[in-house]
Formats: structure tokens, sequence, C-alpha cells
């Protein structure tokens, strides 16, 4: 992409340095992971929709419930609505999530794409007037690349991230993802994000001496 045909802010913060590559993505996100919650979204709110029918509806239509709170045999109307108050909120609250959930599977599903260059130094994101500027040194170096057609996506681990917790085993490092998904000549782009990053690796290198005693 020619650096004339992008937006202004973004060319502002490229100069002075000469871009390796200029991309626009077709999309946000990687359309895999839009699906995959998507999936999730729908077979949660499957779930919760039991709960909501034997529970809410009859509820809602002026009907007594019964269900059993600590093995002990309880019900509930509008009329007595104390017993199901607090079964009332959990299922409410299950339900906001999973319209939650539905949402920004949709959002991640058709979000429209952002302008994406690389620089000597940098990757630097546009969209929607928001810049995103990371160092290559930023960069673990571990990149997944998938091609389908003419059009493929590129996921970047970064060196940051967040502890998440498991029942079995240790906490697990789950690094920070940069997404380029939906581009052409992926590979070039990936070659390219490659060299950068090597060069900038900041990982003291470790000299080995190989003089025998």
């Amino acid at each position: 992409m020619n650096i004339n045909s992008i937006p202004i802010d973004l060319k502002n913060i490229i100069d002075p340095e000469q871009p390796d590559f200029i991309v626009r993505t077709k999309r946000n996100y990687p359309r895999k992971k839009g699906m995959s919650m998507l999936f999730f979204s729908l077979f949660w709110n499957a779930f919760i929709s039991i709960f909501v029918i034997a529970f809410i509806v009859p509820l809602v239509s002026g009907q007594e419930v019964h269900f059993k709170t600590n093995d002990v045999p309880t019900s509930g109307s509008l009329e007595n609505w104390e017993p199901v108050l607090v079964p009332s909120l959990i299922i409410g609250l299950f339900v906001a999530v999973g319209i939650g959930m539905l949402i920004w599977a949709l959002v991640m599903l058709f979000q429209k794409g952002a302008f994406f260059a690389g620089t000597e130094t940098r990757l630097i994101k546009y969209r929607n007037g928001k810049l995103t500027v990371k160092d290559w040194e930023q960069f673990s170096g571990n990149i997944e690349v998938k091609q389908k057609n003419l059009y493929g996506d590129l996921e970047m681990e970064m060196r940051t991230g967040k502890m998440k917790s498991r029942s079995k085993g240790s906490d697990k490092f789950v690094p920070d993802i940069i997404y380029i998904s939906g581009v052409k000549n992926v590979f070039d782009i990936e070659r390219k994000c490659r060299i950068r990053i090597k060069e900038n690796d900041p990982t003291p290198v470790i000299a080995v001496d190989n003089t025998t005693p």
C-alpha cells in the first residue's frame, strides 16, 4: 500500500521512518476466534434457556414454581417472591453473560479491520482514529501464520500477558496477542516482522567458550 493513500495521522507517526510494509486488514479479529466465541455463546444460551423456560417463564406467567433449597422443598410465586429472588437473580446473571458473549462474538466476526505499518523499530496499528504502537522488542518472536486462498492471518505473541490459574498444576502464563487478520502476502509480512523482531531482541546473547582446558 502506498504511504500517500493512508490516513494522515498514520502517515505523520511513521515519518521520518521508511515503512517495511503498510497493509489494511479485512477484519479486526481472526474469523476462527469469532466463530469459536459464537458457538460457545450459542451453547451457553441454549443451556441457560432450559432454566429460563423451567423457572422464569412460569414465574412471569403467574404460576407457582417448585424447587429445592438445601434439599428442602421450596415454592414461590410473584405474590411470594422472596424464595425465588436469589435463583431469579442468578439465572438473570447467566442470561446477561450469555447475551454479552453473543454480542462480542458478532463484534469479532463483523468488526472492520485496521491499518498496520511496520518500520525498522516498531509496529503501528491505526483504527478509527486510534493509534497503537508496539516496539519490536516487545514481541517474543512466536508467530502463527494461516492462509486461505489469497488472504491470511498473523497471530504475534507479545512478551506481556497475564497469569491464568489452573485447577491442576501451577498457573500458566498467557501472552497478549496482536492480530493482523485478512491480508494478502501474509508470508512476506511475517518474514519482515520476524526479521525486525530478531534485530530488536532484548535478550542478552550468552557467549559460549569453546576453548578446551
